[in-house]
């Protein structure tokens, strides 16, 4: 059985979107999220259309891979340089609310709990992901054959 270590993050993430989008019911995408952006140093919102659901698998895979983990650290990964004329960069922090509201819609769905420490993932959320990480690795496996056919 395959987990979130042994796929690569990016189709893991891709594909628990999809999952979100089309299964589970808790995750949906606020009226506001239309409109905001993802960090004080962006100067537009984001541009995909269903951006919420990339960004809530993400932090999906993140509490998986880093619990117990808090707000505050997600906003440190989730942020970006600011490069502001000819003074040095710095480092700006992403936006605390997507964070949040994100990750109380994925306790609604039972993928993540809340704790003193920070936030863990549940038994379910961790199924949830290790099945579409099974998926993904017997997929990445058969093109792999396939490759080597040629």
């Amino acid at each position: 059985m395959a987990t979130a270590y042994d796929v690569p993050a990016n189709k893991l993430i891709e594909e628990t979107s999809e999952r979100l989008l089309k299964e589970i019911d808790e995750i949906e995408m606020p009226e506001w999220a239309k409109f905001v952006k993802t960090a004080a140093n962006k100067e537009r919102a984001p541009t995909q259309q269903n951006w919420w659901y990339t960004r809530t698998a993400a932090l999906l895979r993140k509490v998986y891979t880093k619990q117990p983990i808090g707000v505050e650290r997600l906003r440190k990964y989730y942020g970006s340089k600011d490069k502001t004329g000819s003074s040095p960069e710095r480092s700006e922090k992403g936006s605390g609310k997507i964070i949040r509201k994100g990750l109380q819609q994925l306790e609604e769905a039972g993928f993540v709990e809340s704790t003193p420490e920070g936030r863990k993932i549940t038994a379910e959320g961790k199924s949830f992901l290790d099945s579409i990480a099974s998926e993904l690795k017997s997929e990445l496996e058969k093109e792999k054959e396939e490759l080597k056919k040629y």
